[in-house]
């Protein structure tokens, strides 16, 4: 049960970014219009057995980080150095590099936040933070090693569980920062980044817990990448910068890429009587399931629900939608529909941060949902690049029998989604992600206003 006058506010953000040093860095790029897709030459250098070479990735020196191979198990990177001496070699020992991203962007986080270490390591602050998938570079190796290699366990290490496990990126981070409230990591697809923050906002908003460190992960593995690209599903035949392009009619699939997005929450009368920068004020957050039984296909009536759960008949109405828009031929269309159906034709604009860096899988939903945060801050609109032609035709869902959404081809939307950086009034944005299985995820996040 939500207790009454029971707040959340948003008070510290950071992580990792494609071809970035920093956040500041990222938010310049960004609202620069520029694209943080590049070549991949580590997939690239597979020749014709993958069909897609772009990605939104990050590399280890880009990070300050260096790997440290093992020298009894083949290809193994035992541990990392940290070159900025940011996290302590102890902590390094049992992190995968989305871990080490998790930690870096929770120390960022915390330190905008302005938590003291007693607030941090309180049993009133939780960790909520989850990957989409397991820590495949070092499984990859000791698997390996062990079962084509023919050599011991004991060649892989002691710690390829806890780099490795559902739980490493929360677990980490935990004992890094020493708190001693919550602790738990949640995956649901691509859902993942912005559900984390979701169940984080909802701790505190109940009474569960005063702060959370929330987000979500995905550090860069040629095994997530070549999974999606055995489905056919990723972008091909475009140059990097092109090749993320939502909305558009020539859209063939989404740009597979990694990063991390890590948020301080905290219970909004705290934070305002601390004086602390608040950078949003969470409105609502809601999720749900298609019940449809499909596995990938998005569904209308899910989306819908969704918003209806979201808006809880209330009057909250954002001047921005932040879309999970993928680039994928029938979730961009599907997506694009359901807004309109509930938003109308006008009063808001659409925002793709995809089309800047690609889909991150478990991190797309907490980076997507720092870029919504420095859109209020900044008071711009990010843009939907490469939505260069919307389709003036009907999509094959609207031309089945019993569709009841708009019966409009996506063109007619053309004003809403922009492929340039606007500056306008920003008071509320609406954030959303969806994942397989049917799963769901909408937050909405306003501006403070004094």
């Amino acid at each position: 049960m939500q207790i009454a006058g029971r707040r959340v506010a948003v008070v510290g953000m950071g992580g990792a970014f494609p071809d970035c040093a920093n956040l500041a860095e990222f938010s310049d790029k960004l609202f620069s219009g520029k694209s943080l897709v590049r070549e991949w030459g580590e997939a690239a250098a597979h020749g014709k057995n993958i069909r897609s070479t772009v990605s939104g990735y990050i590399t280890e020196a880009e990070m300050g980080l260096e790997p440290i191979y093992s020298t009894l198990a083949e290809n193994y990177p035992e541990t990392y150095i940290d070159k900025l001496k940011r996290i302590p070699d102890a902590n390094l020992s049992t992190a995968d590099v989305g871990s080490i991203w998790s930690m870096l962007g929770s120390l960022d986080a915390i330190k905008m936040a302005g938590w003291t270490e007693a607030e941090t390591q309180s049993g009133q602050t939780g960790v909520v933070i989850g990957s989409g998938g397991a820590g495949h570079v070092i499984l990859r190796s000791a698997w390996h090693n062990f079962f084509e290699l023919g050599k011991k366990t004991r060649a892989a290490g002691s710690h390829t569980v806890d780099r490795a496990m559902v739980y490493r990126d929360a677990a980490n981070v935990s004992c890094l920062i020493k708190n001693k409230g919550v602790c738990e990591s949640i995956g649901s697809a691509c859902a993942t980044g912005l559900g984390n923050i979701g169940y984080a906002y909802r701790l505190i908003r109940y009474g569960l817990q005063d702060r959370a460190i929330a987000g979500g992960v995905e550090g860069t593995s040629l095994e997530t990448f070549i999974g999606f690209d055995a489905m056919q599903v990723l972008s091909r035949g475009f140059s990097p910068l092109e090749s993320s392009r939502p909305f558009d009619v020539n859209r063939n699939g989404f740009v597979c890429s990694f990063g991390c997005g890590i948020v301080a929450l905290e219970e909004y009368e705290m934070a305002k009587a601390r004086g602390a920068h608040i950078l949003g004020v969470i409105d609502n957050y809601f999720n749900n399931s298609d019940g449809d039984g499909n596995m990938f296909f998005p569904s209308f009536s899910g989306q819908k629900k969704l918003w209806e759960g979201l808006l809880d008949n209330s009057e909250l109405r954002p001047d921005v939608v932040k879309v999970h828009g993928t680039s994928t031929p029938v979730g961009d269309a599907i997506e694009l529909l359901s807004v309109v159906d509930v938003m109308g034709e006008k009063g808001y604009h659409i925002s793709a941060p995809k089309s800047q860096f690609g889909h991150m899988l478990g991190a797309a939903g907490s980076v997507e949902f720092i870029t919504a945060l420095l859109m209020l801050q900044q008071q711009k609109v990010l843009p939907c690049l490469n939505a260069v032609t919307l389709n003036p035709e009907l999509e094959a869902i609207q031309k089945t029998i019993g569709w009841k959404g708009p019966v409009k081809p996506l063109e007619a939307y053309r004003d809403l989604i922009l492929q340039e950086t606007i500056s306008k009034e920003i008071n509320r944005i609406v954030c959303l992600n969806y994942g397989f299985g049917g799963t769901n995820s909408a937050i909405s996040v306003s501006r403070e206003l004094l």
